[in-house]
């Protein structure tokens, strides 16, 4: 029964990436939370940097050890959220045009912001 349990449980783990013809159609058969387009992560860095030219801006540690990252493209300005789960698991949160890199400084203590 564990052996059965344990093929199953790889199966699921297997992933099918569909052909997508855009960036949100990007997804995995079995591990996707729900509304969401995710693939294993060496996928979807591959996609961003192939046909967005994107690359790694930020990076951060969310909830559940998620790991959190902005790519962005300074050419062309497009940007994208992902988040990759302790599985491996990538999905994309996020993306827009117009991204900047900014070096704010904080406010000094006591004055207003």
């Amino acid at each position: 029964m564990l052996a059965a349990t344990q093929v199953q449980a790889q199966t699921q783990a297997q992933t099918q990436v569909q052909n997508p013809q855009s960036q949100n159609q990007l997804e995995v058969q079995g591990q996707r939370p729900a509304g969401q387009n995710c693939a294993p992560r060496p996928k979807v860095i591959a996609r961003l940097a192939e046909k967005y030219g994107e690359t790694r801006q930020s990076i951060g540690l969310g909830s559940q050890n998620a790991v959190v990252e902005v790519f962005a493209s300074q050419e062309t300005g497009s940007w994208t959220i992902i988040v990759t789960m302790a599985n491996g698991v990538t999905c994309l949160l996020a993306s827009g045009q117009a991204f900047e890199t900014l070096a704010e400084t904080l406010p000094v203590a006591g004055t207003d912001a």
